[in-house]
C-alpha cells in the first residue's frame, strides 16, 4: 500500500504542478504526454514488482491511453491479453496489480480476455473495435500483441466501407442527443467536439492503416491547411479539457456553469467589455463550427473513396458552372471560386432549387479556400451585392442564408456578422450563441409560412403571407442582434447598421427607414406585453402611437414572435404567444379607429355588463341580485376582465354563501394557463400569503390583477401555470392548490415559510437588483420595474416588504429570463393614490436590502 500512496502523490503533484505552469499558450500536448509518462512508468514499474512479467499476459493501454493521451483525470483502459485463460496465481496477480491502480487513485476501465475473445467481442462492438485499433503495448509478450495488431487490421475483422458506416451512424446518434451550442456543453461528445476530430482519425486508421492524421496529407486526403487547422482546434480543445480537469478534480468533459469561470481565469481571459467567460465561450463556439465543417468535409471524401461501388449519386444539370449530384451541389469550374461573386452564385443556387441540401466536399473544400484567402468583405464587392439581393427577395431565400451562416459564408460576406459568430451571453435566458441565435429567428421566419405550422403560429402563418416585402423582415432579422458585445444600446448601433448595409445595397429610403426602425424596436413590443398592463387603453395607446401603422405592427410582430421563439427553446409558451396576440389585436383597432376616436371607458364597462347581465339572466339570477353585486365594484374591473371572465366570477359570487374566501382555478385556458380567482375579505399579508403558496407548490405566477370592492373585499386574478410552462389542468393538482390557499387566508397572522434552496444552476450568476419606477400614465398608480435574480419565493419576500411599506400591489407582470426575474407592478399607497418621491426611495432601499441579503 506504501508504494500505491507514493504513486497517488506523484500524481497528485503533477497535478498542482500542471496547474501552476498551465497558461493559454502551455504545450498541452506535452502535458497530456507526461502525464502519459507518468502512468506508463508507474504501471511497467508496479508490472515487474509484483512480477507478472513471469506470466504469459500482455499489458494493452487502449482509448485515449493507448493514443498516448492522458488528461489529468482522464480514465486508464487496459486490456490484459492472455494466450489462455489464467490460473488461479495468475488471477491472483492481476487482481493484485488493479488493485494497486484504483489505490494509487486512478480511474481503471479493463478487461481480460485472449485474443480469440478480443476478437469477437470487436466484431460484434464497432467501440470495442475502435479501442483496439488504438492499442499500445505496455509490458508483456511481443509476439502476443503482435499476432492482435496483425489480426485487428485484417480486412475480416472490420471492412473499411463497414467501419465507415458504423462510426458514422454512431456519430448521427451522439450529435442526435447533443446540441452544439449548449450553454454547458461536453466538449468530448458535443458535435464539433473532440469525438468529432477522433472519428476523422480512426476513420483514416482503418481505410490508410494510418496511425495518426498526420499521415493523411501524404495519402491526399487533407490538405495542409486544412492538417493545420483540425491540429488548432484539437489543441484548443485539448487545453480546455486539461484546465477543465485540473479545476473540477475529476474526470469531468462538462463546462459547467460553476466551472467555466474558473477554468476561463486559468485558461488566461481577462475580463473587459465581455466577460472572460463569454471570451472563452466565443473561441470555444467558434473551434466546434470549424470542426463541424471539416468533419462533414472528410468524412464526405470517405464516403466517396469507400462506397463508390455502391453510392453512385444521380447528376443533374444546373448550368455551365454547377450541377446537383443528388442532393449536394457541385462545382464544375477547374478555377474554383477565383471569382468571388461564384461563391454567392453558389448559395443562389441553393434558393432556386429546394432539392439542395448541401455542398459535395471537393466543392466545399475550393469554397474554404477561396474562403480564407478573401482580403475584402464580399459585400464590398458590388456583383456579390447584387446576388445577395436576389437571394434575400427569392422565397426560399432563407434556406441559402441558412447554409451560407454554415460555411461561414455570412461572415464572409458581412463583417458585422463575425464579430458575433460564437458570442455567447453567460446566462440562462439566452440559450445560444448570438449568430446561432439569429439563424434560428430565420428558421422560424421560415417556419411561419409552412403549411404544418399553422397550428403553432396561426396569427403569424396568415401575417407573413400579407407582408409587402418578406426581405424586410429577414434583413431586420440578420440585423437585430448585430451590435451585440460592443457596448452601448446594440438595438440603436444595429439600426445604424442597418440603414448604412441598405444604401449600400441601393434599397429606396422607405425600404431602408423600415428595416432600421424594426431593428430599434425589436424589443418594444414583447417588453410591452409582459411588462405592460395591456388591458388598459392608455398602455395600448401608448404602443400605438411608438408603431404608427398597421404594417409597421405587422412587421413587428413577427419578428417579435421568431425572436422569443429562437432565444430560448425551453421558455416559450402558450401565455406569452396569447399575449402577444392579445396586444396586436388592441393595437390594430386602436390603428383602425385612429387617434381621432379614443376609447370611451364608460362604454366598455357597459358594453361589458350588458353581455354578461343577459348571460346571468338566462341562466335564472335575479337582475336585483346582479346589480347589487356590481354595485360593490370599480369601473377598473369590468375594464380590466374579459365578459366570460365576468360572468364566471359574478356566477360563483352570487353562489357563495359561506364566509370563507372563495377560490377558483378555471377549467378553460386563459392566454395559455390557467385563471386563477380568488374573492375574499381584505386583511394583512393577503398578497403575500398567496405567492407564498404558489411559491411552495412550484407554481409559476404570469400575471396579477389585485382589486378592492367599495366594501374591501378582494377580487384577485392570477394566471398562474406549471413549471413547464403547460395550464394547470390535473384535478388532484388542482384541489390541493385550492385547499391550501383556503386554509392560508383563513390564516389571522400568515408568516413567511422556508423557501426552496436556489437551484446549482442558478447559484453561480450575479444580477444586480434594479428597481425603477418608470412614468406612470395614471394618477392613482405609480409603475415599478424589478430586476433582480429569480430566487425562490421572491414574490412573497416582496410582497412582505411593500407590506411593511404601507404599499399595496394593484397588478403584476411576471417574466422569467432565465436567472433574471423582470417583473413589473403597479402600486398604490394604502390610501389609494400615488406613491411619493420619499415612499419610492423607501420601497427601493427596502428592496435592494432584503435581496441583496439573499
Amino acid at each position: 500500500m506504501k508504494s500505491a500512496l507514493c504513486a497517488k502523490n506523484a500524481f497528485l503533484a503533477q497535478n498542482e504542478t500542471s496547474k501552476s505552469v498551465f497558461s493559454y499558450e502551455s504545450d498541452v500536448y506535452a502535458l497530456v504526454t507526461q502525464r502519459c509518462q507518468l502512468v506508463d512508468d508507474t504501471l511497467k514499474s508496479e508490472w515487474l514488482a509484483i512480477g507478472l512479467d513471469t506470466l504469459p499476459v500482455a499489458l494493452i493501454a487502449v482509448g485515449g491511453y493507448g493514443r498516448g493521451e492522458l488528461h489529468p483525470q482522464s480514465d486508464v483502459d487496459l486490456l490484459f491479453l492472455v494466450d489462455n485463460q489464467l490460473n488461479e496465481k495468475g488471477e491472483q496477480k492481476v487482481g493484485e496489480f488493479i488493485t494497486f491502480l484504483w489505490d494509487a487513485g486512478l480511474e481503471i476501465g479493463h478487461s481480460v480476455r485472449t485474443i480469440t475473445e478480443t476478437l469477437e467481442q470487436g466484431k460484434n462492438d464497432v467501440t470495442i473495435a475502435t479501442n483496439l485499433l488504438e492499442a499500445r503495448l505496455l509490458c508483456g509478450p511481443q509476439a502476443l500483441f503482435a499476432e492482435l495488431y496483425t489480426r485487428i487490421r485484417s480486412d475480416d475483422f472490420w471492412p473499411s466501407s463497414k467501419f465507415y458506416l458504423a462510426k458514422r451512424e454512431e456519430q448521427a446518434l451522439r450529435h442526435a442527443k447533443a446540441n452544439a451550442f449548449d450553454l454547458e456543453p461536453n466538449i468530448k461528445s458535443c458535435p464539433g467536439g473532440l469525438r468529432d476530430i477522433q472519428t476523422i482519425t480512426w476513420v483514416a486508421m482503418r481505410y490508410f492503416n494510418a496511425a495518426k492524421l498526420e499521415e493523411l496529407v501524404s495519402y491526399n486526403f487533407l490538405e495542409p491547411i486544412e492538417l493545420e487547422e483540425l491540429l488548432q482546434c484539437q489543441g484548443f480543445l485539448w487545453q480546455l479539457r486539461f484546465a477543465l480537469h485540473l479545476i473540477a478534480g475529476r474526470d469531468e468533459n462538462r463546462l459547467l456553469f460553476d466551472l467555466q469561470p474558473r477554468v476561463a481565469e486559468l485558461m488566461g481571459y481577462v475580463d473587459g467589455t465581455q466577460l472572460a467567460v463569454e471570451l472563452m465561450m466565443k473561441q470555444y463556439y467558434q473551434t466546434i463550427r470549424r470542426v463541424l465543417e471539416l468533419n462533414q468535409m472528410l468524412l464526405q471524401l470517405f464516403k466517396q473513396a469507400t462506397l463508390s461501388h455502391t453510392n453512385i449519386l444521380k447528376v443533374t444539370p444546373i448550368n455551365e458552372d454547377f450541377q446537383r449530384r443528388g442532393k449536394l451541389i457541385e462545382s464544375l469550374s477547374t478555377q474554383g471560386f477565383n471569382q468571388p461573386e461564384k461563391m454567392m452564385t453558389l448559395f443562389l443556387h441553393v434558393a432556386q432549387d429546394i432539392n439542395i441540401k448541401g455542398i459535395f466536399a471537393p466543392t466545399l473544400r475550393s469554397l474554404r479556400q477561396a474562403r480564407d484567402a478573401l482580403t475584402t468583405p464580399l459585400m464590398a464587392i458590388p456583383e456579390c451585392r447584387k446576388v445577395f439581393m436576389e437571394i434575400l427577395r427569392h422565397p426560399q431565400g432563407i434556406s441559402a442564408l441558412s447554409l451560407m451562416h454554415k460555411h461561414g459564408i455570412m461572415s464572409a460576406y458581412l463583417p458585422a456578422w463575425r464579430k458575433i459568430e460564437g458570442q455567447m451571453q453567460f446566462d440562462l435566458f439566452h440559450a445560444y450563441t448570438v449568430d446561432e441565435h439569429t439563424h434560428r429567428l430565420l428558421l422560424n421566419i421560415e417556419r411561419f409560412s409552412q403549411a404544418d405550422q399553422k397550428m403553432e403560429f396561426p396569427l403569424g402563418s396568415v401575417i407573413i403571407n400579407q407582408l409587402p416585402k418578406k426581405g424586410l423582415l429577414v434583413l431586420a432579422a440578420i440585423f437585430h442582434d448585430i451590435a451585440k458585445g460592443r457596448g452601448g444600446d446594440h438595438s440603436q448601433l444595429g439600426s445604424q447598421d442597418a440603414m448604412d448595409f441598405c444604401q449600400l445595397h441601393g434599397m429606396n429610403s422607405h425600404d431602408g427607414r423600415m428595416v432600421s426602425w424594426l431593428v430599434e424596436n425589436h424589443l418594444l413590443m414583447s417588453i410591452t406585453a409582459q411588462r405592460r398592463d395591456i388591458s388598459d387603453p392608455d398602455v395600448i395607446a401608448v404602443f400605438a402611437d411608438k408603431v404608427r401603422t398597421a404594417t409597421h405592427l405587422s412587421y413587428l410582430y413577427c419578428l417579435t414572435v421568431a425572436d422569443m421563439c429562437a432565444t430560448n427553446d425551453k421558455l416559450w409558451n402558450n401565455w406569452k404567444g396569447a399575449l402577444l396576440r392579445d396586444l396586436y389585436f388592441l393595437t390594430q383597432r386602436v390603428l383602425a379607429r385612429g387617434k381621432e376616436k379614443p376609447v370611451d371607458i364608460r362604454a366598455r364597462v357597459r358594453e361589458h355588463q350588458a353581455k354578461v347581465k343577459k348571460e346571468l339572466l338566462r341562466k335564472g339570477f335575479q337582475e336585483e341580485a346582479i346589480d347589487k353585486l356590481w354595485q360593490r365594484f370599480t369601473a377598473d374591473y369590468f375594464i380590466k376582465h374579459q365578459p366570460n371572465q365576468l360572468s364566471w366570477h359574478a356566477e360563483a359570487i352570487l353562489k357563495h354563501k359561506k364566509d370563507e374566501p372563495l377560490v377558483m382555478l378555471s377549467k378553460h385556458s386563459t392566454r395559455g394557463g390557467t385563471e386563477l380567482f380568488i374573492y375574499s375579505s381584505d386583511k394583512a399579508k393577503l398578497f403575500v400569503s398567496i405567492m407564498a403558496i404558489l411559491d411552495n407548490k412550484n407554481v409559476c405566477v404570469n400575471d396579477a390583477t389585485i382589486l378592492i370592492t367599495k366594501d374591501k373585499f378582494v377580487v384577485d386574478t392570477f394566471v398562474v401555470i406549471e413549471q413547464d410552462g403547460s395550464p394547470i389542468t390535473h384535478l388532484p393538482r388542482i384541489q390541493s392548490i385550492k385547499k391550501a390557499l383556503i386554509k392560508a387566508l383563513n390564516n389571522q397572522s400568515p408568516k413567511l415559510p422556508k423557501f426552496r434552496k436556489l437551484p446549482r444552476k442558478m447559484k453561480h450568476f450575479k444580477v444586480a437588483t434594479q428597481v425603477s419606477f418608470p412614468p406612470s400614465p395614471r394618477n392613482d398608480t405609480s409603475m415599478m420595474e424589478l430586476i433582480t435574480l429569480d430566487c425562490p419565493g421572491l414574490l412573497a419576500k416582496l410582497g412582505d416588504v411593500l407590506y411593511r411599506c404601507k404599499i399595496n400591489v394593484r397588478a403584476a407582470k411576471i417574466s422569467t429570463i432565465g436567472e433574471r426575474a423582470e417583473d413589473f407592478f403597479l402600486l398604490q399607497t394604502i390610501e389609494g393614490g400615488k406613491l411619493s418621491d420619499e415612499q419610492k426611495a423607501e420601497v427601493k432601499s427596502s428592496l435592494v436590502r432584503m435581496l441583496t441579503a439573499e
